[in-house]
């Protein structure tokens, strides 16, 4: 649970079809300075992602906070 109550709230990388589902490997942690929560980022442990591309695929939602990506 995340510490607003609700469930952990994730970024899931590289998959491009919806999913009820999905276990593997947390990549890194978008902490905000502006929000009670940080926000996961998760990908299939065979792919590799840099911090550039991180925000460059979750943009359209950090660019509202205040958000740095921590590992």
């Amino acid at each position: 649970m995340a510490p607003d109550g609700e469930e952990q709230d994730a970024n899931i990388l590289g998959v491009e079809e919806p999913l009820k589902e999905f276990t593997d490997k947390i990549i890194a942690i978008i902490h905000r300075d502006d929000d009670i929560e940080e926000k996961w980022v998760v990908a299939s442990a065979d792919l590799v992602f840099s911090k550039d591309q991180i925000m460059k695929q979750v943009h359209f939602q950090e660019q509202y906070f205040d958000s740095k990506i921590i590992r």
